[in-house]
């Protein structure tokens, strides 16, 4: 199959999916013996790419694939197509999952270590029902706590790769950035400036953080890619 003809039927397949559509979803689109190489594949990819620089919105690639993807400088038109207003999440819930995406894999009590309070059992059900987290064992310790890591579908919600493609703690801190990713527009200069100084203080230093990352990432994108836990109970086994 020629380049642009592949290219047709990934748009379309992609199109038609709904969701990131994974490389191994688009060789099983083909028989054994007529498969391209996984080559055609990228350059068919980039093909589509191309045709969309264009347009309103791009081929994107997340975690679990490609998928369609409209742009940002888009959102405050498209936004108005849905009526009910953008979902607002507490200080807590937003320091307790920034902790997890940086420090993983961590524990509830670690987590309540860093912040100085306790960490609502309802915070830890918003994310786990929202799979921004999930549980992939349980620290060798009295008590045996659960470890707690982000997912492939926080990677995809939040259009990245990998953990590596986590913003840096600058970043973070400026508030407008805060505001535009996180969903907190809706606050005033406050209150806003107020997020921005408690995750300074909760937040792991630069170092802290390159240390943390350079560890924990690599333990994390192996979880993600083999979907099984670091540790497991005896009781999974």
């Amino acid at each position: 199959m020629q380049i642009d003809e592949l290219a047709r039927l990934l748009e379309g397949a992609i199109m038609a999916y709904g969701k990131p559509l994974s490389m191994q979803q688009m060789e099983n689109l083909f028989e054994e013996d007529a498969r391209p190489s996984k080559q055609d594949f990228r350059d068919a990819l980039a093909v589509v790419a191309e045709s969309c620089e264009e347009r309103g919105f791009a081929l994107v690639e997340v975690a679990s694939g490609w998928r369609f993807q409209v742009n940002d400088d888009l959102s405050p038109w498209i936004s108005r197509l849905w009526e009910e207003r953008p979902q607002r999440y507490s200080r807590a819930l937003l320091e307790t999952l920034a902790l997890i995406a940086y420090r993983q894999p961590i524990t509830r009590g670690e987590i309540e270590d860093i912040r100085g309070v306790a960490v609502s059992s309802q915070i830890i059900k918003t994310l786990l029902e929202r799979e921004w987290v999930k549980v992939i064992g349980h620290r060798d310790v009295p008590g045996r706590p659960a470890m707690y890591a982000t997912t492939r579908h926080f990677l995809d919600y939040f259009s990245m790769q990998s953990l590596n493609q986590l913003p840096s703690l600058a970043e973070i801190r400026d508030i407008e950035k805060i505001n535009r990713e996180l969903d907190l527009a809706d606050l005033d200069p406050e209150q806003a400036k107020s997020v921005a100084l408690d995750q300074e203080q909760t937040l792991p230093s630069e170092d802290e953080q390159q240390q943390d990352t350079n560890v924990d990432m690599s333990a994390d994108d192996e979880n993600i890619e083999n979907d099984t836990p670091i540790m497991r109970d005896e009781n999974d086994a």
